[in-house]
């Protein structure tokens, strides 16, 4: 049997947010996400979340994780106060539980896995994770007998001098026998520098202890400041980008740009520098996106090109050119072999295929048919002051520059809409309609 438990209910003062620090993002997921999303690639028996600091709001971010068992630590007295309280939890457990820390966001399952394989091959009663850094400033030192047995750990602001030499470091992960360690629980003390119940005292009272030693330093840093959540976001967008360009994605500048670990790409594709894709992004083959893109939420075709321009939460299929300089807001969707170009607004409109809105158009709460031309400056007046009212523009239809369409209306099919045309009413297809006032010249003007 295997139990986790992630400690996520400290206040994470030095981050100085208004969140939880375990709600911060990392790659627009939250730290506490990434462990728990790590946990459940290893399918434990039972998982809990040790919540304090604006507990119920740290809960309602999490409902989709079905399996996780909340347990409340109030006060948050520390690591080892946090691990008491999970004796009503596990009254009649045997096996192994691993302890995590929900401000840990990079560890692996695999460096779980090979822990937990670790622990049950020595028959210990604690394996702990550890790792060998250059500056372990901040860390507990773990000290060994030679071998893999630990005989002491001690806090960072508990080391003397020659103490704070050792560069072994203890992640703060662990993973127990819970029977023995539960046995030991009550004999905590809060005798040090933070007045707190240390886990790591718990060490000192069981039998068996061992370490094992991490791989990748950085898969255990921990975030206690936003210096700390930089170093991590630099690390997981080096290993995001590196996952791809391993599977055919092209990063001409792989440092200035950013992606979600939800973005899927297909093959040959192309990343120019200062583009940035969020959320869940999934990227068609052969596409070219930016310079200077940002996409978010979004569905991409085949064949995209997407230059300088801002793309969120809609649908784009295939051989679609959009920019310089482009923004298609939420709830968009364009078909085939569309040309969205530079300066043109999109906003909860269809775009059927064969569509050109070339430059200096917006189009909002608008139906485009196919193979329509937007003339530059075309403009949808889709709010009256109190609702947004739809567009609906049939197929071949043409748009003058400077054309004002004022919703609710409906353009039929084959239409030309002369330059300058303010269109207030339907209009029949196979129609030209122009709408302008008389031109009056006079000669000889003078200003006054």
């Amino acid at each position: 049997m295997l139990a986790i438990a992630i400690l996520a209910a400290g206040k994470g003062t030095r981050m100085k947010s208004k969140l939880p620090k375990v709600l911060l993002k990392l790659a627009g997921v939250s730290l506490v996400e990434r462990v728990i999303s790590s946990c459940e690639k290893i399918k434990p028996d039972k998982s809990f979340l040790v919540i304090g600091h604006q507990g119920e709001r740290v809960k309602e971010s999490l409902t989709k994780f079905n399996s996780i068992e909340f347990v409340n630590q109030q006060p948050q007295n520390g690591t080892g106060h946090a691990v008491q309280q999970l004796i009503p939890f596990l009254k009649n457990f045997e096996g192994e539980l691993i302890v995590l820390n929900g401000d840990v966001p990079l560890l692996q399952a695999s460096t779980i896995k090979e822990l937990l394989n670790q622990h049950r091959s020595s028959n210990a009663d604690v394996t702990l994770l550890t790792s060998r850094t250059s500056n372990p400033k901040g860390y507990g030192r773990v000290f060994t007998n030679g071998s893999k047995e630990v005989h002491k750990i001690i806090e960072d602001k508990d080391c003397n001098e020659e103490q704070r030499e050792n560069k072994l470091t203890n992640s703060g992960i662990y993973c127990f026998n819970w029977k023995k360690l539960k046995e030991v629980l009550s004999l905590l003390s809060n005798k040090n520098a933070q007045s707190e119940l240390y886990i790591t005292d718990a060490i000192g009272h069981l039998g068996k202890a061992i370490h094992f030693e991490v791989v990748d330093q950085r898969e255990v840093s921990g975030v206690n400041d936003r210096i700390q959540m930089a170093k991590c976001e630099s690390y997981l967008q080096e290993r995001l980008r590196n996952y791809w360009m391993n599977e055919g994605v092209t990063f001409t500048d792989p440092k200035s740009c950013t992606i979600s670990e939800n973005c899927t790409f297909g093959n040959d594709v192309i990343i120019e520098p200062q583009t940035h894709l969020r959320g869940n992004c999934k990227i068609g083959d052969d596409c070219l996106l930016g310079p200077a893109t940002l996409i978010e939420d979004s569905i991409i075709g085949n064949k995209v090109r997407a230059i300088q321009s801002v793309i969120r939460t809609c649908i784009i299929k295939n051989n679609v050119h959009i920019g310089p300089f482009a923004h298609i807001r939420p709830e968009v969707s364009i078909e085939n072999n569309c040309k969205i170009g530079n300066f043109v607004e999109l906003k909860k409109s269809s775009i059927r295929e064969g569509t050109s809105i070339s430059h200096l158009s917006y189009i909002g709460d608008a139906d485009v048919g196919s193979n329509v031309n937007i003339g530059a400056g075309t403009i949808t007046a889709n709010y009256d002051g109190q609702n947004k009212n739809k567009s609906i523009i049939g197929d071949n239809t043409k748009t003058g520059a400077n054309s004002v369409l004022v919703a609710p209306i409906q353009i039929g099919a084959n239409v030309t809409i002369g330059a300058g045309s303010t269109i207030t009413k339907d209009v029949p297809s196979q129609s030209l309609v122009v709408e302008r006032s008389r031109q009056i010249t006079r000669e000889g003007w003078k200003i006054i």
